[in-house]
């Protein structure tokens, strides 16, 4: 794959080959779903699951990479599969136009993918997810929260018991610590949220593809066995 001659300048053929067998697991496709599966599928990935049931809406546009004027009332696996396909043609996708849930899990073999990249909202579906993963013994990482922030300099790789200023990653330590579930990687920001009358998160361009990007860096990382 001719696009990769970039990163051969740094990383061997066989490291290549490696991200090449490995297949990869994305559930969301918004600000950060999007630009973990667009910068998978510009490191040679071999194979992409995207799970999302939404469709864009012009409110997307300022932060997910797959948003568009032309993709506005599309649904965003379609819109997602065009995109990554044009980015590389013999990249493999598989599509879930669902919304994840208890209920839904079992439309997915879990066990195709090396990886699961979790880019969801709710912490519900979050938790589902994680004690999947958990259960069949398919790494994972988690995103925590990334609205209401203006810094991508403060996200980080660590461990759910060691996350601060995050709202949503509160919430998830305490009902992972209910179900005995420890060590979860996660990215989370030390960013102290803005605190805002709306009960919709804002966002801004620069902030949650970062999120997405070190997800993409995480998974990259374990294959090649980076310290």
């Amino acid at each position: 794959m001719d696009f990769l001659n970039r990163m051969e300048i740094m990383l061997s053929s066989e490291d290549i080959e490696k991200i090449k067998s490995k297949s990869v697991l994305i559930f969301g496709l918004g600000g950060v779903g999007g630009s973990c599966a667009e910068t998978m599928a510009r490191s040679g990935i071999g194979r992409i699951g995207i799970v999302d049931k939404d469709v864009f809406d012009v409110t997307n546009i300022n932060r997910q990479i797959f948003a568009t004027m032309d993709s506005i009332g599309k649904n965003k696996t379609d819109v997602a599969e065009e995109r990554l396909l044009s980015v590389n043609p013999e990249l493999k996708i598989d599509k879930y136009n669902i919304n994840f849930s208890k209920e839904t899990a079992q439309d997915i073999n879990f066990n195709d993918y090396d990886y699961i990249v979790d880019a969801i909202d709710t912490v519900t579906s979050k938790i589902e997810l994680i004690e999947i993963a958990t259960e069949l013994n398919i790494k994972i990482i988690s995103s925590m929260g990334a609205g209401n922030r203006l810094d991508p300099t403060a996200f980080e790789i660590t461990k759910i018991e060691k996350t601060k200023n995050d709202p949503l990653a509160r919430v998830m330590r305490k009902k992972l610590k209910e179900k005995g579930i420890k060590n979860v990687p996660v990215v989370c920001s030390r960013e102290i949220p803005i605190k805002t009358s709306n009960r919709t998160p804002g966002s801004i361009s620069f902030v949650p593809p970062v999120c997405g990007m070190i997800l993409t860096f995480f998974v990259i990382r374990d294959i090649l066995n980076l310290n």
